[in-house]
């Protein structure tokens, strides 16, 4: 039995979150959620908070065992760029450009299933 959530539009850019998913990938949940806590990135904490739903998402199934649950895929997609039109950044030659606040989009599939 599998189930996901997914955290989309969250203020961390997708770069950075990327680093701290690849410590966690098809990791068991427990062993999972004991690296991010003493994970010392800004991610790590919203990356948990997701884990964290997937598991409840997980346990509305009465067939599954949540203490058997393993993490199947975790993906950081990009999302929307906000574009800060006020503020700016230097750039080469005086030059000036708009400030980027990056989004992801933050999708976890948690499973009971053995790996073959």
């Amino acid at each position: 039995m599998q189930a996901q959530a997914i955290s989309r539009y969250t203020r961390v850019t997708p770069r950075k979150a990327r680093q701290v998913v690849s410590l966690i990938r098809l990791k068991p949940v427990a062993e999972a959620l004991n690296i991010l806590a003493f994970t010392k990135k800004r991610a790590a904490g919203e990356i948990a908070k997701i884990v964290k739903a997937a598991v409840s998402n997980a346990g509305q199934n009465t067939r599954v065992d949540v203490d058997q649950l393993r993490i199947k895929t975790i993906q950081v997609d990009g999302g929307p760029m906000l574009l800060n039109a006020k503020r700016f950044i230097p750039r080469a030659m005086g030059r000036a450009s708009a400030i980027h606040r990056r989004t992801s989009h933050i999708k976890v599939v948690v499973t009971d299933e053995i790996k073959a």
